[in-house]
């Protein structure tokens, strides 16, 4: 009986330690004010590189860092309370996602082409057939040229991450299309029974 409740007391201890250590990884993963460490140093790099943040990382988390995340949240649609939760830092790593597929898809098209690009992305993950998320969509089998043949794995420039940001912002030159493709250099036949929506550079829109 000693032996059943000394084990069933060390299993509660081990639980107990378990949800604490979980709940203390979820705690350090909510960046605010005052806060400082590598952390707040790499959101800073994030912020930098997308575009928000024009002075160089200190890793303490001040004002300016504040309000960068507070103008990073306005343009996703997040409340702007300036804290770097969990959703604020995956807006974040979507954009990087997206600006990775804008710069390998469109680099060579006009800043609108290249904003028409992201807003396919957003509206696929509106759009009822496919993945609910940025990644997921993004990933997808065959989505995009980009992810298939390598071209993802540059490094997006900043008319790259600047047009991600306009779409978030509600900018869809696209009209609402999920698909994109350049005719002259498309072979899947299915994608020219798309209904065409408009026309930006080399590339056809279609729904």
């Amino acid at each position: 009986m000693y032996l059943i409740l000394k084990i069933n007391m060390s299993f509660a201890v081990f639980i107990f330690c378990m949800f604490f250590i979980s709940d203390s990884i979820s705690a350090q993963e909510i960046l605010q004010k005052e806060d400082q460490g590598q952390a707040v140093y790499d959101l800073q790099e994030n912020l930098k590189k997308v575009g928000y943040l024009n002075s160089q990382p200190t890793g303490y988390y001040g004002s300016i860092t504040d309000q960068a995340v507070k103008q990073l949240q306005q343009d996703s649609g997040l409340s702007q309370d300036g804290i770097a939760g969990s959703q604020t830092q995956q807006k974040l790593k979507n954009i990087e996602m997206m600006a990775r597929v804008v710069h390998g898809e469109a680099r060579g098209e006009t800043y609108e082409g290249k904003v028409a690009v992201a807003a396919v992305i957003l509206n696929r993950v509106s759009a009822t057939g496919f993945p609910k998320n940025t990644h997921d969509v993004i990933f997808q089998t065959n989505a995009f040229s980009a992810v298939h043949d390598g071209q993802y794995n540059l490094t997006p420039n900043s008319y790259a991450y600047r047009a991600v940001i306009d779409a978030l912002k509600g900018w869809d030159p696209t009209h609402g299309s999920v698909y994109y493709y350049n005719p002259r250099l498309a072979t899947n036949k299915w994608i020219f029974t798309r209904e065409t929506v408009i026309r930006i550079g080399n590339h056809l829109f279609a729904k």
